[in-house]
């Protein structure tokens, strides 16, 4: 009678488009374990016992004990009330497996209110420990986007979604002595399984960014002729967009950019945070051509060796721009190095008629371009290099939508959400994860040109009541001391990341605003995000833990004690470099795995702290300045004078800048006026300018002659910071 029941149950499922998806042969499916299951649905145990094999027994909660409807429909299957944290209740628990039976416990207790992961019991670890059986996840998705859930306001509900139910693969379980005495633990474990598994199902390897915002829209836009959309997207002009709006702007964009450009040619876009900056992105991206961000910070020479390095022929941007940001040096620039400079509004002037009503046709019929994008290229952007000329890095589709997906598996964001963003796109934290992020899971978004204004960006949050915010410690900070403590009221996640963040900088937040910030860590070579924190798993003083989707490796570093530097590898790690000495010529990580040039420690539990860094480049508000193009530059400034001198350049911590710049040397004829000239004269960027000069009779070197840049940083810092170096003591 029980197994009619359950082919009953089946087939109507079947027909609400339910299926379940084993991720392992069936055949091999153990005979005692713990189905561990996230919660989306009152429909969740009957899909359950409809779908899952092993006649296992339900614990359920005492919201779902009582429903008398699911009562009714599982009245054949093996159901016992359940308190997760009732000792009683889990021992009963371990005795059914102990029986040779498999069990199915709902980790997190409730059902989710935002469609993701909430608090996690430790009964499931506990049962698995105890039994010794294994655990076997299983991911519900759909039900959350229909009328049995409990999102109704922050995810969009229709009839009869598609429903999912995913079947992992068993895994041992067995804890650490020093861990299962520390129930927290425990359940933090059972966590990081069922994330995992969160970001391998929602994860696309083969779709392309064009394809993913189609897929979203169609999911976040409301349907039909007369409803009303919902707007998505704003910049400073105060012009609310939807999912419609910015797609059709892409395809009319894209068919102007195709006939003017080549398939697959870099292209260089020059513009601010705005819309008209995503339709272009989208554009361009949705014809197969390559955006590349151009960082318009770094000053003309090195936006001339951007250009180089990969290989543009052509740089959209906006006249209103170039006016106001006073750029007409850089168009100058670009025209006098044979780049053709396409300007937006020329490009919507000239836009013929047919092609604004065929972008209106493709968005009715929900047509993709080029649907497939995996590992082709998909943006370029620009990081400074240990050997000093900006390298070009160049991300997939894959990259850039798996990062995405291992943000959205650890923090969740709805559409009554929105995220205000005031990093630039060229800056990959800005683009991914102020932008791409947003947009693939349809919460609203604020696009503010620059951070640096920080009464307007504080009075626009306040205004706007922006529920998420991000920044690098620089800004953030100084968007705490200006601000008024409700101008932030609304704020509910608030995420540093592009420089370490300062224990005062989050003190001020909690005092000021009650707000905790809580910091991510990452590279633009890894899209960029490596490790969070988060509302669930968070540790002050370390950068979280590493995102699902990931693998890490520790490699010793001379000179460093306790720690090594950190290397990852995963789905969201860069194609490669292309180099300045060999512009547009594919450099890939070797075997998959980055280095970051960040020494780390890593605790039993899996929090990094970063303890140092190897790697040649300082971090000045948010910027990445190379430090040996610093050294160059001292070099090159000085060249007339004697060779028997040595440099040396070292990053120390600055109270509001994050990092400054210190020029150790034996040559006392070097001086702040003097490097000032030469940098003015040379058009580079003032963040090269040495902060500070010491002078030093010698400086530290290896065996081998080679810079010890370890030990120069210690004597630099025990000379300027005597007092912390003793407290450190």
């Amino acid at each position: 009678m029980k197994e009619f029941v359950r082919l009953c149950l089946r087939v109507i499922l079947t027909l609400m488009k339910a299926k379940c998806i084993f991720n392992f042969d069936v055949s091999k499916l153990p005979t005692k374990g713990v189905y561990v299951v996230n919660h989306v649905s009152y429909l969740d145990p009957i899909l359950l016992f409809a779908f899952l094999p092993g006649n296992p027994v339900f614990a359920l909660n005492g919201h779902l004990y009582r429903r008398h409807w699911i009562s009714f429909l599982m009245q054949r299957a093996d159901v016992i009330q359940f308190n997760p944290i009732e000792p009683g209740d889990i021992k009963k628990l371990i005795a059914k497996v102990d029986e040779g039976r498999l069990v199915v416990i709902f980790a997190e207790g409730r059902i989710t209110e935002d469609g993701g992961l909430m608090k996690i019991y430790e009964a499931p670890g506990l049962v698995a420990d105890k039994s010794k059986a294994p655990l076997i996840p299983v991911w519900i998705d759909g039900p959350q986007y229909g009328y049995f859930s409990k999102t109704k306001g922050r995810l969009p509900h229709r009839p009869l979604p598609k429903m999912r139910i995913y079947v992992g693969e068993p895994r041992s379980f067995k804890l650490k002595d020093e861990l299962r005495r520390q129930r927290d633990h425990i359940s933090n474990e059972v966590y990081m399984i069922l994330r995992e598994m969160c970001f391998n199902i929602n994860y696309d390897k083969d779709i392309s960014l064009f394809a993913q915002l189609m897929k979203t829209a169609k999911v976040y836009s409301s349907n039909g002729w007369f409803s009303k959309r919902p707007r998505i997207i704003e910049d400073i002009n105060r012009k609310q967009k939807s999912y419609k709006d910015i797609i059709i702007a892409a395809f009319a964009l894209g068919r102007c950019f195709k006939k003017i450009t080549a398939h697959d040619e870099n292209v260089g876009v020059l513009l601010p945070n705005a819309i008209a900056t995503v339709c272009t992105f989208f554009g361009l991206s949705a014809y197969e051509r390559i955006p590349v961000m151009i960082n318009f910070s770094v000053g003309v020479k090195n936006m001339l060796s951007m250009c180089h390095t990969a290989q543009l022929k052509t740089v959209i941007t906006s006249r209103a721009f170039i006016i106001k940001g006073k750029l007409e040096a850089v168009t100058e620039a670009f025209e006098a190095d044979g780049l053709k400079i396409v300007y937006l509004e020329d490009v919507a002037k000239t836009m013929p008629l047919w092609v604004k009503i065929r972008a209106l046709i493709n968005y009715k019929i929900k047509r993709v371009p080029h649907k497939d994008g995996g590992n082709k290229k998909a943006a370029v952007l620009f990081t400074s290099g240990s050997e000093g000329a900006p390298k070009a890095v160049i991300l997939s589709h894959a990259n850039l939508i798996a990062n995405t997906k291992q943000l959205i598996a650890i923090q969740t964001i709805t559409h009554k959400d929105l995220l205000f963003n005031a990093l630039p796109m060229f800056h990959s934290f800005g683009l991914t994860v102020g932008t791409l992020f947003p947009l693939f899971h349809g919460t609203k978004l604020f696009l503010y040109p620059s951070p640096l204004h920080y009464r307007v960006v504080a009075e626009l949050v306040y205004e706007l009541g922006a529920t998420l915010m991000i920044g690098t410690d620089t800004f953030l900070r100084g968007y705490a001391k200006i601000a008024h403590p409700y101008d932030f009221h609304n704020i509910r996640l608030m995420y540093s990341g592009g420089e370490a963040a300062k224990p005062d900088t989050r003190s001020m937040w909690m005092e000021h605003s009650g707000i905790r910030m809580m910091e991510a860590y990452g590279s633009t070579e890894c899209s960029p995000v490596i490790t969070a924190n988060n509302g669930i798993f968070n540790k002050f003083g370390s950068i979280g833990k590493l995102l699902p989707g990931m693998q890490y490796k520790i490699e010793p570093v001379d000179g460093i004690v306790g720690g090594g530097e950190l290397c990852v590898k995963g789905p969201n790690i860069m194609q490669g470099y292309y180099m300045s000495d060999n512009p547009g010529v594919l450099v890939p990580p070797t075997d998959g795995w980055y280095h970051t040039g960040d020494v780390v420690e890593i605790d039993e539990i899996g929090f990094f702290t970063i303890k140092d860094r190897i790697k040649r480049f300082a971090k000045i508000g948010g910027e990445m300045v190379s430090l040996n193009t610093v050294q160059d530059m001292v070099i090159d400034a000085t060249k007339n004078m004697s060779t028997d001198f040595n440099y040396g350049v070292v990053a120390v911590p600055h109270e509001s800048k994050g990092e400054q710049i210190v020029l150790v040397t034996n040559n006392r004829e070097v001086t702040s006026s003097m490097l000032h000239d030469y940098v003015k004269a040379n058009g580079l960027s003032e963040l090269y300018l040495p902060r500070i000069i010491l002078y030093h009779d010698k400086l530290p070197v290896f065996a081998t002659g080679k810079s010890d840049n370890v030990t120069l940083k210690r004597e630099v810092m025990e000379e300027l910071y005597p007092e912390t170096d003793k407290a450190a003591a």
